[in-house]
């Protein structure tokens, strides 16, 4: 009867264990690693539009550039009589 007695107390402590202790642990490291992923996810994203802007500023600046290059080809010139 002792040693039924003692299995129980060993298994209503392994239990507490388990349930304190880690089940929460592993939904923490869960959650953890979702807010890393999203991090990710949001540094890639704000990577990809900086890229993005810096070729469309230098998509504009090389237009412009043309822009000037091309004045700079055209003579003005007034008829003369």
């Amino acid at each position: 009867m002792s040693r039924f007695i003692l299995y129980a107390i060993l298994f209503y402590l392994l239990y507490r264990f388990i349930v304190d202790l880690l089940i929460p642990v592993g939904k923490a490291s869960a959650q953890v690693r979702k807010n890393v992923q999203q991090m990710q996810q949001q540094q890639q994203e704000y990577a990809r539009q900086q890229q993005f802007q810096q070729q469309k500023q230098e998509q504009q600046a090389a237009r412009q550039a043309e822009e000037k290059a091309a004045e700079k080809d055209y003579i003005d010139f007034e008829e003369v009589r």
